[in-house]
């Protein structure tokens, strides 16, 4: 953590104890829900911090020719473990290392059909730069799917806060913070779960259909340093002034969540 930056890579080496088929099932009907049915069917398919892996095995089983990159080494080891697990020797399913901040690296890929990068580029301390090189390795007439995270004004700059704290903290401090994020952003629902007589209900149905761990998702909420934010139209225009069209929008309802974005590139981008 001496770096001041979040060590997702760690934190998704932990997640890939949860994956399972039902987790891997979410992950791929929320990506065919998105993209739509016809979408990834011998499709090339770039994962742009891939984290984990799931979202890379999620279109590989949906058809499609998958590369996925991350920055950081453990999420790398992460997607080649979930690779070996579940489509040992695919030589249509690549890994590799590398930054979305590296023009000369995403020139080299060559050009894809789709480019997926779902609540990474806020986490690179160059949002902006990191919106616009993802157009880098997006082919003509194809899908650009990103999710970003919300812009609440100042209680982000709150939150920015804490994460700042967070990295900069001693284990031992991190795990309290950990515990007093999980008291108040939980214990309501908890509660409302058992006198519903179903309780942990909500834990257990985490989280709306993307195959998340809840306890993995709220570390890496905590403790996700860099964090940006933007506000939905901020997303639209910057896209529409670079030749997009919006195709499809999920925002989170003005919340701390990620606002979703599906784009498609004009034929001559």
């Amino acid at each position: 953590m001496g770096d001041g930056r979040f060590e997702f890579g760690e934190n998704w080496r932990r997640f890939l104890t949860t994956v399972d088929d039902q987790r891997i099932a979410q992950a791929t009907v929320s990506l065919r829900r998105a993209l739509g049915n016809d979408a990834l069917g011998d499709k090339r398919f770039l994962d742009a911090g891939c984290g984990s892996g799931l979202f890379s095995l999620a279109a590989r089983r949906l058809g499609a020719k998958v590369h996925s990159f991350d920055s950081d080494a453990n999420a790398v080891a992460c997607a080649e473990e979930l690779k070996r697990r579940y489509c040992p020797d695919d030589p249509d399913w690549t890994v590799e290392q590398g930054s979305v901040l590296d023009d000369a690296f995403l020139r080299r890929l060559g050009a894809f059909d789709v480019v997926y990068a779902w609540g990474v580029l806020h986490h690179t301390g160059a949002m902006l730069r990191a919106l616009g090189n993802v157009l880098l390795p997006l082919a003509p007439g194809g899908l650009l799917f990103i999710a970003i995270y919300n812009d609440q004004g100042n209680t982000s700059k709150r939150w920015a806060r804490v994460k700042r704290f967070y990295v900069s903290s001693p284990r031992p401090l991190q795990r309290l913070i950990e515990i007093g994020v999980f008291v108040s952003m939980w214990t309501v629902t908890m509660l409302r779960d058992v006198v519903l007589a179903r309780p942990f209900e909500t834990w257990r149905n985490y989280p709306l259909g993307r195959g998340m761990s809840p306890w993995r998702d709220l570390v890496d909420w905590v403790g996700g340093y860099p964090f940006e934010v933007a506000k939905p139209e901020e997303i639209f225009n910057f896209y529409a002034d670079r030749g997009l069209a919006l195709r499809h929008l999920k925002t989170c309802g003005g919340g701390k969540g990620c606002n979703e974005f599906v784009f498609v590139a004009g034929r001559n981008t």
